[in-house]
């Protein structure tokens, strides 16, 4: 009775979908998105290096697309890991459960053995005959033949017991082998994709090499980038401070009062599309379909001179060529213009809020126009080294904020 029990413990752990084994699948399935994340992210950086390269022998562009595909290199590795883990995990659960059912399969089988050899001494008929004729009275008669039948019963459960667990262990031994192989070939891919990422280590250091002989041309672009900045920063403001005092002079027209002198005063219309430009905080669509962020929010370290450091009122994102820029939501574009530097730049109001689209080398929306959610609003311009890049940025009235923290993350 005890290797019945054992035998149907054993069933139930492998046949049971416990909430860890589900939590596991969800897992499993998460690595699954960010493998095809990652893949696609593989693929666009690949295009866009490609751009690159047909331009320019090196370029800051260049650079960040090697950048970009070593991030997502890495990303690639660690989800590998990830898996390895998983499966190792799944090993070792494998590994116990056949461990038991070989165990109980031992035990099940000397049992028999035990059975077999007790009924060889009386498997004649003739001494069940003569057991059942040494009863003492009918009841014990009875019982006895009651006990022969039983014991026939039990031989016979005890085969199927050991039927059933025997096909138990193969099914597992099997799955066994499977999770071996796919750890195995999961180890020959990383070690493959290992040095994919030392490759792109490499090109990196080529690239930043090759570079570092410009330093004269890449101070002269960081110079000309920071004047086209400051141009690009008292147009957005002087917009700003323009579309604040209007919006005051509307309201107390219409005898209503206003924010202040650092507030765009708000009817309830634009405060309806303020409030949800705010409350899709992080889910905001990307100003372009594809692309990677080339250049962060905020002060860094040039990439290549050392000492220099640059400031980015927004994000840069480079993409490919002839992309289309769109609204990442809907509002009143407030202004069109060109910046020596920035190209030309299309300035939408959302409420309080502004986003601002740089480096354009066409426009397809006017000032006064109200655009929707994607909608195009123009192409994205490539320069000379082959980068197509686009300058986003996001504001609350004048103040600047980290695009990165609105938009959707890829």
């Amino acid at each position: 009775m005890k290797a019945l029990y054992k035998l149907i413990l054993l069933l139930l752990i492998v046949a049971t979908p416990f909430a860890a084994d589900a939590q596991k699948q969800k897992s499993k399935a998460q690595l699954e998105r960010e493998k095809k994340e990652n893949l696609n992210r593989i693929k666009e950086a690949n295009r866009i290096l490609k751009q690159t390269k047909a331009q320019k022998e090196a370029s800051i562009g260049q650079l960040n697309a090697i950048k970009e595909k070593i991030t997502v290199q890495k990303g690639v590795i660690t989800n590998i890991s990830r898996e390895i883990n998983y499966i190792e995990s799944d090993v070792q659960e494998t590994e116990g459960i056949v461990g038991s059912l070989q165990a109980d399969l031992e035990k099940l089988k000397a049992e028999y053995a035990d059975m077999i050899y007790a009924a060889s001494k009386s498997s004649s008929n003739y001494n069940k005959l003569m057991f059942l004729f040494a009863s003492d009275n009918f009841n014990q008669l009875v019982m006895r033949m009651r006990y022969l039948n039983q014991y026939s019963e039990a031989r016979q459960k005890q085969v199927e017991q050991i039927n059933k667990v025997q096909a138990v262990l193969t099914g597992q031994l099997t799955i066994l082998e499977q999770k071996k192989r796919e750890k195995k070939n999961l180890l020959t891919i990383q070690l493959t994709e290992t040095k994919n990422l030392q490759n792109l280590k490499s090109q990196q250091d080529s690239v930043i090499s090759r570079l570092g002989k410009q330093e004269q041309n890449l101070q002269r672009e960081v110079a000309q980038r920071q004047q086209a900045v400051k141009k690009l920063d008292n147009l957005i403001a002087d917009i700003v401070r323009e579309e604040i005092a209007r919006a005051a002079r509307a309201a107390r027209a219409a005898g209503n009062k206003t924010s202040g002198s650092n507030k765009v005063t708000l009817t309830p219309e634009t405060a309806l599309i303020s409030s949800s430009f705010a409350g899709n905080k992080g889910r905001l669509a990307w100003p372009v379909e594809r692309g990677f962020i080339s250049e962060r929010f905020g002060r860094h370290n040039h990439p290549v001179l050392k000492g220099v450091v640059v400031e980015n009122r927004g994000i840069d994102i480079q993409t490919s060529q002839g992309a289309t820029a769109r609204a990442i939501f809907e509002g009143k574009v407030v202004t069109v213009a060109s910046v020596p530097g920035m190209n030309n730049i299309v300035m939408v109001q959302h409420g309080e809020y502004f986003t601002v689209y740089a480096k354009l080398k066409t426009v397809s929306v006017q000032t006064g126009e109200t655009v929707k959610l994607k909608q195009s609003i123009g192409t994205v311009y490539t320069d000379s080294d082959g980068t197509s890049e686009l300058q986003f940025q996001v504001w609350k009235n004048s103040e600047t904020l980290n695009p990165q923290s609105w938009i959707s993350p890829k």
